[in-house]
């Protein structure tokens, strides 16, 4: 059976509120563990309207304290903008609340505009010392050296698995190089995902931590009892793309009728290429779109968001995404039989 995980990102929807989004998360976090998924990721994004997850680490504890066996982690961390040792340090402590079920997905974007990028204090140049963070941050992990000045405690000696996170060639080769995990955000940036695979594959670095590559890649789910009904939902993400691109991201909005009556073909045209790696429709529709997915990639794990207005329709489509994955199986243990 291929793992299915979940990534969210704390949907603030229209007339909401962050608290609600939260408390959103984690019963969406609940019904995931009660469905056999095997990872809650959230992400860190910041001055984003309709995104609660930004203080990241406070979002993971507050998960994994209401949860008992899922999998909780970063998908991810944005580590320039953070001191290594401080999330060492903040992991080090969910590890130690939370043990065996704690991820860390590290990823080089700024998870911000520029101007918020400077407000976190970060520099232009801070993506550049990427992988030296990386290592640096991996060796906090280490047993005790007597002669190490500096230890993230709690950290120290926590065998806290590490996953490095992309959109672009870059995270592949890094990933491979340093024999680690690794994720592919194609559920918003899908061009480059065939080739990134491909590269992180073949040349791959057995390591400490990796035998052999290991990939997980994310997909939009938007599932329904219909096509039609799934169609609609899948108008709200849509929306927010379409805002963020001209510069005025706001909370998640209601799902419309006719999106071509608000929107320019030409601007539909562009989300329609950024949200391709999206399974929208019902049970039948979405099963052939990740099995296919599946085929195409050979995907040892995949991650799905779920970015859908009303928290009810979101459990439904993680439930008709839980009836895939299993029917899925079935499949594959069909053609194992003959």
């Amino acid at each position: 059976m291929i793992p299915f995980s979940i990534l969210d990102l704390s949907p603030i929807v229209a007339g909401s509120t962050p608290t609600q989004a939260l408390h959103n998360s984690l019963d969406l976090a609940l019904h995931a563990e009660q469905l056999g998924f095997n990872r809650y990721w959230v992400a860190e994004h910041h001055n984003m309207p309709g995104i609660a997850s930004a203080a990241t680490s406070v979002v993971i504890g507050y998960i994994a304290g209401g949860t008992t066996t899922i999998r909780v982690g970063a998908g991810g961390i944005m580590l320039p903008n953070h001191s290594p040792l401080v999330i060492a340090e903040q992991f080090g402590t969910l590890e130690s609340l939370y043990p065996g079920r704690i991820d860390l997905g590290l990823g080089r974007a700024p998870g911000a505009d520029q101007v918020t990028a400077r407000a976190l204090r970060r520099e232009a140049t801070d993506v550049d010392t990427f992988p030296q963070d990386v290592v640096e941050l991996m060796h906090y992990f280490q047993p005790d050296e007597s002669n190490q000045f500096v230890q993230a405690i709690p950290g120290v000696g926590l065998a806290i698995p590490v996953w490095i996170l992309g959109s672009s060639l870059f995270g592949a080769q890094l990933a491979a190089m340093l024999g680690l995990p690794y994720a592919f955000a194609s559920h918003f940036s899908p061009t480059q995902l065939m080739r990134a695979l491909e590269v992180y594959r073949s040349r791959f670095k057995p390591s400490e931590y990796l035998k052999e590559p290991y990939a997980m890649v994310a997909v939009n789910v938007v599932a329904a009892d219909t096509d039609q009904e799934a169609e609609r939902l899948f108008t709200s993400v849509q929306q927010q793309f379409l805002h963020i691109r001209r510069g005025k991201a706001r909370q998640m909005q209601p799902p419309v009728d006719d999106l071509t009556a608000l929107w320019p073909d030409y601007e539909l045209a562009g989300i329609e290429q950024v949200l391709s790696c999206s399974a929208v429709g019902s049970p039948e529709t979405v099963q052939r779109g990740l099995a296919n997915l599946i085929e195409q990639t050979k995907a040892d794990e995949l991650i799905i968001s779920v970015p859908i207005y009303d928290h009810q329709a979101r459990r439904h489509s993680v439930e008709i995404a839980a009836q895939v994955r299993d029917e899925l199986t079935k499949g594959d243990k069909k053609l194992a039989a003959l």
